[in-house]
């Protein structure tokens, strides 16, 4: 077996083309999707203070996680603001703003708002070092380090019904296309073992004092693992280089992967026990993987879904699964008790979905 899987490992690193192809094209979908909502509203910014002291301002409305705020000259920010290119423009003046507006919106009232607080708390720093005879620096210095480490911390909880519905415009295209270009790059793994018995190599193998289930275990374990290491680094990619928290429960998602994964491994044996040639599968795997894909909420939540024949074919589909450990976990902060239903069924899927695959294969003439 261990030689069956340095053989493999050899043979990825003459080829990993399609592991990097598919991971690449993933990682660029998933990113692409799922950023288009998530920039900052832009709001274009002019004053008539210093420089020092528009930096200072500029510097401190820069902490919003909604809007970028970017320093322009007068004109271009009446320009864009007459044009419609943004909905508002800001004034910085000395203790107060201009806000300015074509037409108000919901986001117009939420620029004010924040604003007003960025000024209302640069006068509370100025009235505590105006009554504590301490240069404004230091008193700026001390607050923020204050607000940075409270002496009292709160925790704020919100009150949730069981049926409610929480969609993460954010990590929706992340997990959807990270499990669904999983199954390229599992299924055409264990088709080797098809187009190996087809040429011979199974023969000459089965000379040796190899056994026949240590050659499927080999090249199993080797299409499990690749699998796993490409949904794990498209994960990783995403949380060291992008930022992206999971909300705190990273760890958890690659421990979920592994029932997916393990799934599709089966699935995919079940798949090359069906088929009789090249040309049969690679008509076929796409049509499975996009089916599962739309069906099982990768491509967009089934939470949105109503047709009753669809949600019904859904329980059918590891990908369904798949999405809901990861949306449970991370999205609704389920524990992994919480997930065992989702966990067992992918398990049950995987060890039915094996035995009848592996069965076809040595039943089938090659």
């Amino acid at each position: 077996m261990m030689s069956i899987l340095a053989a493999k490992i050899r043979l990825f690193i003459r080829k990993p083309w399609m592991f990097v192809i598919t991971s690449i094209i993933c990682i660029f979908i998933a990113f692409i999707i799922g950023t288009a909502n998530q920039d900052k509203i832009k709001v274009p910014v002019y004053s008539s203070l210093s420089k020092h002291e528009t930096n200072e301002l500029l510097h401190s409305l820069q902490h919003s996680d909604l809007f970028a705020f970017q320093l322009m000259n007068q004109e271009k920010v009446r320009t864009l603001v007459s044009e419609g290119k943004v909905e508002a423009g800001v004034k910085l003046k000395k203790d107060d703003f201009d806000l300015i507006v074509s037409s108000q919106t919901a986001n117009t009232s939420l620029i004010r708002q924040y604003v007003q607080k960025v000024y209302r708390e640069k006068k509370q720093t100025e009235k505590i070092a105006e009554h504590s005879n301490a240069p404004l620096e230091e008193v700026a210095k001390v607050v923020n380090n204050a607000t940075a480490n409270p002496v009292f911390t709160l925790e704020k909880k919100s009150f949730r019904g069981k049926k409610a519905i929480i969609i993460d415009s954010q990590l929706q295209p992340i997990f959807g296309f990270s499990l669904f270009f999983v199954i390229y790059t599992i299924a055409f793994n264990v088709f080797q073992i098809l187009k190996e018995k087809r040429e011979g190599i199974w023969d000459r193998m089965i000379l040796s004092p190899l056994k026949k289930w240590e050659m499927y275990i080999g090249n199993l374990i080797y299409s499990f693992v690749v699998g796993y290491i490409q949904v794990a680094l498209i994960f990783t990619v995403f949380h060291f280089g992008m930022d992206i928290d999971f909300h705190g429960r990273f760890a958890e998602m690659l421990l979920l992967l592994v029932p997916y994964v393990f799934a599709i491994v089966a699935l995919s044996i079940f798949i090359v026990g069906l088929v009789k040639n090249e040309q049969q599968f690679n008509a076929i795997i796409p049509l499975i993987s996009v089916s599962m894909a739309m069906i099982g909420g990768a491509y967009w939540p089934l939470e949105i879904v109503s047709s009753k024949v669809l949600l019904t074919l859904s329980k059918f589909v590891p990908v369904t699964y798949g999405m809901e450990m990861l949306k449970g976990a991370a999205i609704y902060g389920n524990s992994l008790n919480d997930l065992l239903y989702p966990i067992s069924i992918l398990f049950f899927m995987g060890v039915v979905l094996m035995g009848i695959g592996i069965n076809l294969v040595e039943r089938r003439n090659v």
